[in-house]
C-alpha cells in the first residue's frame, strides 16, 4: 500500500504531535508499506527554524525507510493568532502543490491541527481519485474559542465550515481520545467513520529511570535532600495554564515562615509562554521553581528518575477538546500525577479511572499548593498512586499501532469494517 501522511510536524521536534508522526510512518514501512511524509521544516517548540533550513522552499530526505519531503512555511516570531493563521496557510498552499506533484498513494494520512489541511486533503484526492483520513490530535476551533484566541464571528464561522468539510470529505476520522469521538459524534459523523486511535508509549520512554541514578539526578537539577520534586516537561503554551504552578510554588514560599518548604519544582521545556512565565518567576520571590529549557530525551529520562510526582496542567475549558499525550511517559516512569483540569476533562477522567492521582481545579492555586504540600509529608500516597501507573500499559505501541494499519488498509479499499472502539477503561 502507498500511504502519504500530510502533516506539519515530524522529526527533529521531539514534542507535540512530531514524534508520532514520525513513529507511524516508521512502523508503517517497517510492515512493508510504501510510505512518505509531506512536511515543514522543524520549528517546534521554539518557534524558530534551524538556521540552515531558513529560506529553503524544499527538501528531500529518507530516513528509516520514509521519503520526507520538507516543505517552506512562514513561522512567526511572536505567536500571535493572526500569525499563526498565516503559518498553517503558508504551510497548507505550499504542501499541496508538493502533494500534487508527487506520485499518487492509496491513502493520505492527514493530521489535524492545521485544520485547514482537510479542506486542502479534499481538493488534493480528488484530483488523485484517491481517498484521506483525517487524524484529529486537537480539536482547533473549540479549543482556540475557549481559550479565548478567537471571538465567535466570521472567523469562528469559516473554521467549523471547514471541520466539518473535513470530516463530511475524509474516508475516516479518528480521534486520540473518547472525548474526542463523543465531540465527533455531536458534529455529525457518522458511526461508521468514527475511529479511536490514541496516541501510543512512545519508543525510547518504555523503560522505567533506574532508580540507582536517582540520587545522583536529583543533585544534578539542584533539589533539596528531602524535598519532594514535582516536575512538569514539555511545550509551554497558552492551554498549558502552567501560571497557576508558579503561582502555588509562591504561597508555598510565602508560607515557609509557618514551616520549611519541603517541595522544589522543575518546569522544563518551550513554547510561545516562556517569556510570561519568565516574568512570573521572577515576581514570585523565593518560589522553588527551576525553569530548564527543553530537555534531550537522556535528560528528561533522568527528570522522570529523579521525580516524585508529575504535573500536568490544562486551560479551564479547554480539557475536552485535547488529551496531554505526556501523561504516557510519566506513567511509564512510574510517577503518580497532580493534574489541574476541568472535572469533565479527559484528563480528569483518566486519573479517576486509573487512581494514580488526583485533580486540581485549573483556577485554584492555594489549593495545588496544599496538595503538594501535603504530599511532601505522605510518601504513602505517592507509593499509592505510583503502584497504579500500569493503567499505561493499555497505550502500548503494539495495541495501537496494528489498529491504525488495519484503518489504513480499509480506507484504501473503501471498506467499512474496522471496528470503531477499542478496548479502554470505562
Amino acid at each position: 500500500m502507498k500511504i502519504t501522511l500530510w502533516g506539519i510536524n515530524y522529526a527533529p521536534e521531539s514534542i507535540g504531535i512530531a514524534p508520532f508522526n514520525r513513529e507511524l510512518c516508521e512502523f508503517l514501512a517497517g510492515r512493508g508499506h510504501d510510505v512518505t511524509a509531506v512536511t515543514s521544516f522543524a520549528y517546534y517548540p521554539h518557534w524558530r527554524k534551524q538556521f540552515a533550513d531558513r529560506g529553503r522552499w524544499h527538501r528531500r530526505e529518507s530516513a528509516n525507510g520514509v521519503r520526507l519531503h520538507r516543505c517552506w512555511c512562514y513561522v512567526p516570531a511572536v505567536v500571535t493568532t493572526p500569525g499563526r493563521i498565516v503559518h498553517e496557510l503558508s504551510f497548507g498552499l505550499v504542501s499541496m502543490g508538493r502533494i500534487l506533484a508527487l506520485p499518487r498513494a492509496d491513502v493520505y494520512v492527514v493530521v489535524s491541527p492545521p485544520l485547514g489541511l482537510g479542506f486542502l486533503a479534499w481538493i488534493a484526492t480528488t484530483l488523485k481519485r484517491s481517498r484521506f483520513v483525517f487524524h484529529v490530535q486537537d480539536l482547533q476551533p473549540d479549543a482556540a474559542v475557549e481559550l479565548g484566541m478567537l471571538r465567535r464571528g466570521l472567523l469562528v464561522r469559516l473554521l467549523y465550515g471547514l471541520e466539518r468539510l473535513a470530516y463530511a470529505k475524509a474516508t475516516k476520522v479518528s480521534g486520540i481520545s473518547e472525548g474526542m469521538i463523543a465531540a465527533f459524534d455531536r458534529k455529525g459523523v457518522p458511526a461508521a467513520k468514527r475511529v479511536l486511535l490514541p496516541n501510543w508509549l512512545r519508543m525510547g520512554l518504555e523503560v522505567t529511570p533506574d532508580p540507582a541514578d536517582r540520587a545522583g539526578a536529583r543533585r544534578r537539577f539542584g533539589v533539596p535532600e528531602g524535598n519532594l520534586l514535582a516536575i512538569y516537561a514539555g511545550n509551554l503554551g497558552r492551554k498549558q495554564n502552567l501560571e497557576i504552578v508558579i503561582e502555588a510554588a509562591g504561597l508555598l514560599a510565602s508560607r515557609a515562615t509557618e514551616e520549611p518548604n519541603r517541595v522544589t519544582v522543575i518546569i522544563a521545556g518551550d513554547g510561545a509562554a516562556r517569556p510570561d512565565l519568565e516574568r512570573r518567576l521572577q515576581a514570585q520571590a523565593g518560589a522553588d521553581v527551576h525553569l530548564l529549557p527543553l530537555l534531550s530525551e537522556a535528560d528528561y529520562a533522568a527528570l522522570l528518575g529523579a521525580a516524585d510526582v508529575a504535573l500536568i496542567t490544562q486551560c479551564k475549558g479547554t480539557g475536552q477538546f485535547f488529551f496531554p499525550s505526556k501523561l504516557l511517559s510519566v506513567l511509564a516512569a512510574g510517577l503518580p500525577v497532580v493534574a489541574v483540569a476541568d472535572d469533565d476533562s479527559e484528563l480528569a477522567r483518566a486519573l479517576r479511572t486509573g487512581g494514580f492521582g488526583l485533580t486540581v481545579a485549573p483556577a485554584d492555586a492555594a489549593g495545588l499548593a496544599s496538595v503538594l504540600k501535603l504530599l511532601a509529608k505522605s510518601r504513602a500516597q505517592l507509593d499509592a498512586w505510583s503502584a497504579r501507573t500500569i493503567w499505561v500499559d493499555q497505550f502500548s505501541r503494539q495495541n495501537i499501532l496494528p489498529r491504525f494499519e488495519e484503518m489504513l488498509l480499509t480506507a484504501s479499499r473503501g471498506l467499512e469494517r474496522v471496528p470503531t472502539k477499542m478496548a479502554m477503561p470505562a
